[in-house]
């Protein structure tokens, strides 16, 4: 009978924890995938779209496109009637340009032709021979989605440790890339001993056991995130053992052995380790049950780690301590995919008769509970599900889901959790400079929404957002951002906390073909403006400019609007301007200088603005908030930033406005 020997000091599994961290070394490696396989993997790099998305105005569903203005007062009493020019089909642009009474009929995707500012879907017309009815009036802008609404070139539409899922795939599949560099998967050997294993298939002989643990820790990696190589059973032998050990430890970057770890005669795993190399073993029994038996070694800096024999052991110890080690290997955070419990941010409203899956994102609010709020962008955009953590599934019986009532949302993926930051405003890529690095520093989870200036005052003030950026000028002081706190009811509630500042003015084709060289030019008959949306801190500035010029021309700002060509003809982004400008739809259009300069346009600088963060109060004491305004205020971030074209860093960024 052999000599038993005892095990070494039990230790906490708190210990074994800290023991892993400790001796934890491995430098993960990145390979090229094309995207069709890329799905479950890990994003070593970030993702910037080289394009717009769509790269063209284009129609959101069948109906009519005209002017808007065409269309103004018309009702089931009274329509209007325009004539009917041609077809645009997705694909296939109409060759021509709408003028004033015309409409051209547009399907669903189609490019909007030139001269029109809107969409009147078909439900609400008759056509009689070549003359369109019109039953119900349309907005500038209606039934439209602006070039680079959904994704703007030069936005970061995925992070470096995202997993790749299909909506991500559909991301990179939307601006053109076909490879992707992903996290190379951490190679993991896995080993099963026992003298009474055989592997499943094969006769069952009295006495022996199939094979369990190979499968059930092999599918485990595979969930995890790793590549599990398999290298069948091997007897209760230390030299057998050992050799593979060796052996595994030339290619794996992990070695996993299950069974032989207890203390019996015939249990050898942790002399095999300890004969393997140096360190050698450093946890041999821990203190919990079951799992009592399971080993932890260090060979030339690769773990190899022994689980116990019994398949329900071998589960839960490498569920507490190897699927973390695995899934940090991977670059894959260790949670779990369960429902979560959330508060709604806000009302919102559901269709009766329908159930709706409502895509929610998920934002701690300032007492730590969590938020849902609903994703502002429509099923039109790609990036609604970028943006969403899950889905609220609400009843077709129920029409109004209330501000506070408790909801369960769906994960979309694994590993979903609140977001760290929510932040919500104007776009800017400064902005998205400033929450890559902040990602970077602490690999926190980033809701970003662009809703303009206006829409980020309101965001702060429902709660919906800790931070905001905002560039929003007042016309009666010539002061940026801080009148709107009275305004928005924002006084108590936040804190205006000052960024940097932006060059905005014209932006033109290469070469300045027009000669365009101020606001004064818009009023020439063979300048056509593309204008931004209202509601845009742009917008507001471009009003601002031509409030000034109707006064030195001594007429009405209305008389001076109706002498601009294109005053209504409007793009939500920065780079829809520049990409109307690029196209020729247009001559000019008012935007930053950085947009102006990575479309390879001309650019002529008018003023200089103020981009500034709004921050609700009760939020400052967030980790996330606090690293926000550290990463703000840091000397790499206001380097990087002024290396950008049409930014210019003060010495008092980062700092409270009164």
């Amino acid at each position: 009978m052999g000599e038993r020997k005892e095990f070494r000091r039990l230790v906490s599994v708190e210990e074994v924890s800290r023991l892993i961290e400790r001796h934890y070394s491995y430098v993960p490696k990145s390979e090229d995938v094309p995207i069709k396989d890329a799905v479950g993997r890990v994003l070593a790099e970030d993702i910037p779209s080289e394009v717009d998305v769509p790269s063209f105005d284009r129609a959101m569903y069948d109906g009519y496109a005209l002017r808007a203005e065409d269309t103004f007062g018309a009702d089931e009493e009274n329509p209007v009637t325009l004539r009917i020019i041609g077809i645009a089909e997705a694909g296939k642009p109409f060759k021509g340009v709408v003028s004033e009474g015309e409409a051209v009929e547009i399907a669903t995707g189609a490019v909007i032709p030139p001269g029109a500012n809107a969409v009147v879907l078909v439900e609400r017309t008759e056509v009689r021979e070549d003359l369109l009815l019109i039953f119900k009036s349309v907005a500038p802008g209606a039934n439209i989605q602006g070039t680079g609404t959904d994704v703007a070139a030069g936005e970061t539409l995925l992070h470096s440790g995202t997993i790749l899922g299909p909506r991500e795939i559909g991301l990179l599949a939307a601006i053109g890339r076909t490879k992707v560099k992903v996290v190379k998967k951490p190679v993991v050997a896995i080993l099963s001993t026992g003298d009474e294993l055989i592997a499943p298939g094969s006769p069952l002989d009295y006495g022996k056991i199939y094979d369990i643990n190979s499968y059930t820790i092999s599918t485990s990696v595979l969930q995890d995130g790793g590549e599990p190589k398999v290298l069948g059973i091997l007897p209760d032998d230390l030299e057998s053992i050992l050799g593979e050990i060796k052996g595994a430890l030339k290619w794996a970057d992990l070695v996993l052995v299950s069974g032989s770890t207890s203390a019996g005669a015939g249990d050898v795993v942790y002399k095999a380790i300890e004969k393997a190399g140096k360190p050698g073993v450093l946890v041999h029994g821990v203190a919990m049950k079951p799992g009592k038996p399971f080993v932890l070694g260090v060979i030339e800096n690769k773990f190899v780690i022994g689980l116990p024999g019994y398949p329900t052991s071998a589960l839960i110890t490498y569920r507490k301590f190897v699927s973390p080690l695995v899934r940090k290997m991977a670059g894959i955070k260790t949670l779990e995919q369960v429902p979560i419990r959330a508060k709604m941010g806000r009302r919102v409203r559901s269709t009766l008769g329908r159930r709706n899956f409502l895509p929610v994102a998920l934002l701690s609010d300032a007492k730590g509970e969590t938020l849902a709020f609903p994703i502002p962008t429509g099923s039109e955009a790609i990036s609604t599900l970028s943006r969403a953590d899950g889905y609220v599934e609400i009843s077709e019986n129920v029409e109004y889901v209330e501000r506070g009532e408790e909801v369960l949302v769906i994960p979309f993926q694994e590993g979903v959790r609140p977001a760290d930051l929510g932040f919500i405003g104007s776009h800017c890529p400064g902005a998205e400079l400033l929450l890559s690095m902040l990602k970077k520093k602490e690999n926190l989870r980033i809701v970003r929404v662009n809703v303009g200036s206006l829409g980020g005052f309101e965001a702060i003030r429902a709660g919906e957002a800790d931070i905001s950026g905002v560039h929003a000028l007042n016309p009666r002081t010539g002061e940026y951002n801080v009148g709107f706190l009275e305004d928005y009811s924002l006084k108590g509630l936040a804190k205006l906390v000052r960024g940097y500042e932006r060059v905005q003015g014209l932006i033109v084709a290469k070469g300045n073909p027009k000669g365009i060289s101020g606001i004064e030019d818009l009023l020439r008959n063979d300048v056509r403006l593309v204008n931004r949306n209202r509601g845009s801190g742009t917008r507001i500035l471009m009003d601002y400019f031509i409030n000034r010029l109707a006064a030195e021309k001594g007429i009405s700002v209305e008389t001076l609007k109706e002498r601009i060509n294109g005053y209504g003809f409007e793009r939500k982004t920065h780079s829809g301007v520049a990409e109307a400008v690029a196209r020729g739809e247009a001559d000019v259009g008012l935007g930053i200088e950085y947009v102006a300069r990575i479309k390879g346009l001309d650019f002529i600088p008018l003023t200089t603005e103020r981009y500034d963060f709004l921050v609700r109060m009760d939020r400052l004491d967030k980790r996330s908030v606090k690293l926000f305004l550290q990463v703000l205020k840091s000397d790499d971030f206001k380097n990087k930033l002024s290396n950008m074209p049409g930014y210019v860093v003060g010495d008092d960024i980062g700092s409270f406005l009164g």
